[in-house]
């Protein structure tokens, strides 16, 4: 390697990003004997790991398969899914006695607390002998050709590095309070590769001002249903906010949702519904339309949603009883209650994001071993990557198996 302006000054690897993925790929490279050195703007490592899961960390999920997540190319996370799994991470987890619970469909979440887990990661790179260096700024990267392989130079607030192997694990948009950047973006670039657009998912839906003159009363209310867009569905909790809609619901469609797209919601899920008002026209006949749909949610939102758009005229505002519907009428509020639209009028945006769809395409990016095919030793891991999980841990989970798999190779 070329004479550097101190002999500390050269690694074997050198990750950009101290948070989930960066972190595991350094922990992996240390432990197979390569000199690692992590570098961070931010003021301390792992922030989005900090935050996570309400402070509690939703570190993976029991459930997890490819068909998880998103990504121009289906099939690139496959293979670091199957190499390093849920059960790797979990095992990692008690390895360090951290006490954990399963929420709801397999999310993994910590007792106590998020920092819990970045001190085990922490833990396992100071025994791998990884050196960690935070507030220190990327100013310049430079490549030069050494021999058959190239070398990198890295000019920095702190100092100036040169490394053989550099990764490239600096997250995407999301959480820009935290110190997010599209820098990975900018270095993926410069080394030709391409990048699919990129926007915020997992994220609250904004409303109209005339859907929030209604529902903003009922901030805070929620209810179960099924959220559906352009062929996907998911069946969780729908939170009314003082700008729209969120809950794990809506975060987990909000990622196939485009602007100008309609979001269907069923209000109750797992029913049949006809044949329930049916049932209930039958049983309570002079019961109010909103006292027979509260029996499934709250008084207030079932007497909102009957006072709004066209179940307004239907129910006559909820009033009107169950003995006044023809069979023809209720089988048009069934539906009217199964797919009941909403038009979002966008996002909460990066601020509200979970993560950020889209990113470098994995194209030109070895599924195996994360390193550029355009470009010798440059590797590209986690987030900054285009591949995103659904709600719920997978996001975590892909961290861990790219940053493992990458560990091994750089």
């Amino acid at each position: 390697m070329p004479q550097s302006k101190a002999l500390l000054s050269e690694y074997d690897v050198i990750i950009i990003g101290a948070g989930a993925s960066g972190l595991m790929c350094a922990l992996t490279a240390g432990k197979r004997g390569r000199n690692v050195l992590v570098l961070d703007h931010a003021n301390k490592i792992g922030k989005k790991i900090i935050i996570s899961g309400g402070g509690r960390c939703n570190f993976t999920n029991m459930y997890t398969e490819p068909a998880n997540y998103l990504s121009g190319n289906a099939h690139f996370c496959k293979s670091a899914l199957s190499r390093y799994t849920q059960w790797d991470f979990q095992a990692l987890v008690d390895k360090y006695q951290v006490a954990w619970h399963e929420k709801t469909l397999g999310q993994l979440f910590c007792d106590d607390r998020s920092q819990q887990i970045v001190d085990l990661l922490v833990s396992e790179c100071r025994d791998a002998g990884v050196t960690i260096r935070t507030k220190t700024k990327i100013e310049q990267i430079k490549c030069q050709q050494h021999g058959e392989a190239p070398v990198y130079q890295l000019n920095t607030t702190l100092s100036e590095f040169v490394c053989q192997s550099l990764v490239i694990a600096t997250g995407g948009l999301s959480f820009p309070t935290m110190g997010a950047t599209g820098f990975g973006y900018e270095v993926a670039e410069r080394f030709g590769h391409e990048l699919i657009p990129v926007r915020p998912a997992l994220v609250p839906f904004t409303m109209p001002k005339k859907w929030l003159d209604h529902f903003a009363e009922l901030s805070g209310v929620s209810a179960e249903v099924i959220a559906s867009c352009n062929g996907q569905s998911f069946r969780e909790n729908l939170l009314i906010t003082h700008r729209g809609v969120s809950g794990p619901a809506i975060l987990q469609v909000s990622s196939y949702w485009n602007e100008g797209d309609k979001v269907s919601i069923n209000w109750l899920p797992g029913m049949a519904i006809y044949d329930w008002l049916k049932e209930s026209q039958e049983q309570r006949p002079r019961a109010a339309t909103y006292t027979i749909i509260s029996q499934h949610m709250t008084k207030r939102l079932a007497q909102a949603l009957c006072q709004h758009g066209k179940l307004r005229l239907m129910t006559e505002s909820g009033h009107k009883t169950m003995n006044h519907y023809s069979h023809a009428e209720l089988e048009q509020l069934a539906e009217a209650l199964e797919e009941w639209e909403l038009i979002p009028s966008g996002t909460e945006g990066y601020k509200k994001a979970e993560v950020t769809l889209g990113g470098v395409s994995t194209d030109k990016v070895s599924s195996k071993t994360f390193e550029s095919r355009l470009q010798s030793n440059l590797f590209f891991i986690g987030e900054v990557l285009d591949v995103t999980g659904h709600l719920g841990g997978f996001n975590f989970q892909w961290a861990w198996a790219s940053g493992h798999c990458a560990g091994q190779y750089v």
